[in-house]
C-alpha cells in the first residue's frame, strides 16, 4: 500500500488536498494573484512552480499532463499561452512570489499573497560589465588628473626658468623655456579636458 504523506495535510484526505490545490491554482491563473492562508500558500507554491515549468515547455505532452491537475480548459490555455510567455526566459525558477499581508479578521490566521513574477531578470554579466566599465573610467580619470597635475607643474617650472633667463639676459634659453612652458600648458589643458569628459561619462 502507498506510504502516507508525513506532516500536515490540507483537507481531510489526499483527494481533498488535490482538489484544494487544483482550485487554488485555477484561481491564481485566472487572477494572476490571490490571497490565502500561509499554510495553503506554502503548499500551493511548489505545486504551481511545477506546472509553470511544464507550461514553459509548451508541447502537447506537457499540456496533457497539466490538464490532469487543472480540469479547467480556460485556465490551461491562460497558463500556456498568456502567463508562461510573459515570464522572462532567463528566469531559471522562482516564477511565483509569496508576500505576507497580515492576519485574517476573526480567527487571526496569517495571510499571504501569492502571485506570478513577470519582471525581467537582471543579468549578472551585464551588471559586472557595467561595474568594470565604471572602474576603468575612474582609473582613466585618475590618470588624466595626474598627467594634468604633472603638466601644470612643468608649465610653472618652465615659466620660472624663462623669467630667470630673461633677467640674466640669456634670450636663447628664455625662448626655449617659453616654448617648453607653452607645450606643457597645452598638455595640461588637454589632460584636464580628458579628465572632465571621463567624469561626466561616469556620472
Amino acid at each position: 500500500m502507498p506510504t502516507p504523506k508525513k506532516g500536515a495535510r490540507l483537507g481531510g484526505s489526499p483527494a481533498h488536498q488535490k482538489l484544494i490545490l487544483s482550485n487554488l491554482t485555477t484561481q491564481l491563473i485566472e487572477h494572476h494573484a490571490i490571497t490565502t492562508t500561509e499554510a495553503k500558500a506554502k503548499f500551493l507554491q511548489p505545486y504551481v512552480e511545477k506546472l509553470v515549468t511544464k507550461a514553459r515547455r509548451g508541447d502537447m505532452h506537457a499540456r496533457r499532463i497539466v490538464s490532469k491537475s487543472i480540469p479547467d480548459k480556460d485556465a490551461v490555455y491562460t497558463l500556456f499561452d498568456v502567463i508562461a510567455p510573459s515570464i522572462d526566459p532567463e528566469r531559471q525558477g522562482g516564477c511565483t512570489r509569496l508576500t505576507r499581508v497580515g492576519n485574517r479578521k476573526g480567527d487571526n490566521a496569517p495571510l499571504m499573497r501569492i502571485e506570478f513574477v513577470t519582471e525581467k531578470v537582471e543579468k549578472k554579466a551585464i551588471v559586472a560589465a557595467a561595474e568594470q566599465t565604471a572602474a576603468k573610467a575612474a582609473d582613466e580619470e585618475t590618470e588624466a588628473q595626474s598627467i594634468a597635475a604633472e603638466a601644470e607643474s612643468g608649465f610653472e617650472a618652465a615659466s620660472e626658468r624663462a623669467e630667470e633667463a630673461r633677467e640674466e639676459g640669456d634670450l636663447a634659453t628664455a625662448n626655449e623655456a617659453e616654448e617648453i612652458a607653452a607645450e606643457a600648458g597645452n598638455e595640461a589643458d588637454a589632460a584636464e579636458q580628458v579628465a572632465t569628459a571621463d567624469e561626466s561619462e561616469s556620472k
